[in-house]
């Protein structure tokens, strides 16, 4: 291996957040929601649509096409996604231009949600592999470029609506998205061959953890832990996207908010959510990523259970940020789990597949708590339901730690059995 050609695997880690910032984008579309519906004399639920669609084009394309992102490698993957999601955004602005609602749900929609599930698992398998020594930090870094690209293009998508026209705010959005995604592309790539960082190669004293299997995502799908890690995260995602989609009423009905005082607290939820990315999934580092989502659970059913029994301002809004921060990092903590259980050798494919949970919860999570609500007229009941999807997330978690054990406790003893 020639050290002098090796590429730098923090600007490797650069550029994964520069492809992941660009397609975060789509958490700020309540930004253009009444912009675009004002053009097209709509309600905006009908604008919504595209959002849905995008979302749900999102977890497909990364459950269908991640074995193709494995195949082909991270450049060109990346450089794909960067073309689809442009073209996406530019075929919105046209939309707009020509006033056509149909081709607007195909452009942001169809298109551009095809290149939010590729773009989203291209940098995370490569991550992995160039810091197999902090894997939780690496994934973190991207991932919450995701969870934070809404306040930096929130201001930038508002300005430019205000100032240049929506179809031409559009364009210059597309152009600004496709640059940004195409440049991060062609810097990453995958780590050669054997390779580990400084320190952790032989008879340089640090050891790297090894992997509890090294499978193909064929391979996978016949493991328990698979649909272990499918449930917890669909649970984590369905109720999380529930209470982020509730935020504004709640707190107008729990805390007496005015729609303004809400409206600023759901902005700050925005950032508990990219710092819960890089907080939680640095920490599973070292408390494990098992115990990591463990102790999400048991935390999340406490706070379910007692959101709606909390009057007091303060108390409320830390147990809120804290849910927030947990949903966050599920996402960013899940593609190191992946290659802690799975290793690898297909990790873009079996993180699509996982991923296919959030497209599914995307829909349920919103579609329980409204029916529930609407329903009982109590959010007591709404949350306690939520609190026992919980319970069933915990029992779930329990179970894989106890099946990674016996796993680490069959491998020391067929060891020591060789020694």
């Amino acid at each position: 291996m020639n050290s002098k050609k090796l590429k730098n695997r923090w600007l490797i880690a650069a550029s994964a957040v520069g492809i992941h910032i660009s397609i975060g984008s789509v958490y700020a579309y309540s930004v253009m929601t009444n912009p675009v519906k004002d053009v097209f004399e709509v309600e905006g639920s009908v604008i919504k649509w595209a959002f849905k669609i995008a979302i749900l084009l999102l977890g497909l394309s990364a459950a269908f096409l991640g074995r193709w992102v494995e195949k082909v490698g991270p450049k060109i993957s990346g450089t794909t996604a960067g073309i689809f999601y442009g073209v996406g955004i530019l075929g919105s602005g046209l939309a707009v231009q020509i006033e056509s609602l149909w081709l607007f749900y195909l452009c942001y929609g169809v298109i551009g949600g095809i290149g939010l599930g590729l773009g989203y698992i291209t940098p995370v398998s490569t991550l992995v592999k160039w810091f197999p020594d902090r894997r939780g930090l690496a994934t973190g870094m991207a991932i919450m470029g995701f969870g934070f690209a809404a306040l930096i293009f929130g201001p930038v998508m508002a300005k430019l609506f205000e100032t240049v026209g929506v179809s031409n705010a559009f364009y210059i959005l597309g152009v600004i998205y496709m640059v940004l995604i195409l440049s991060s592309a062609r810097y990453i790539e995958r780590p050669p061959a054997g390779y580990a960082p400084e320190g952790y190669n032989e008879g340089e004293g640090k050891v790297i953890k090894e992997d509890l299997t090294n499978i193909t995502a064929n391979e996978s799908l016949k493991s328990p832990r698979f649909y272990y890690i499918w449930i917890m995260m669909f649970i984590n995602i369905a109720c999380g996207i529930a209470i982020i989609s509730a935020a504004s009423p709640m707190m107008q009905e729990k805390l007496d908010y005015t729609p303004m005082q809400a409206a600023a607290i759901v902005g700050f939820i925005g950032v508990f959510n990219g710092l819960g990315r890089i907080t939680w999934s640095t920490l599973s580092d070292y408390l494990g990523r098992a115990n990591t989502f463990i102790i999400f659970f048991a935390f999340q059913i406490l706070a379910f259970y007692f959101l709606p029994k909390i009057g007091v301002e303060s108390v409320f809004l830390i147990i809120l940020f804290t849910v927030i921060t947990m949903y966050g990092g599920g996402f960013a903590t899940l593609p190191a789990f992946l290659g802690d259980l799975f290793g690898t050798k297909q990790l873009g494919a079996i993180h699509g597949m996982v991923l296919a949970a959030w497209g599914l919860a995307g829909v349920v999570g919103p579609t329980i708590y409204d029916m529930v609500k609407e329903q009982t007229g109590s959010l007591d009941t709404t949350l306690l339901i939520f609190a026992g999807l919980f319970v069933v997330a915990l029992i779930v978690s329990i179970l894989m730690k106890i099946s990674i054990t016996k796993s680490q406790n069959l491998k020391k003893h067929k060891l020591s059995m060789v020694a």
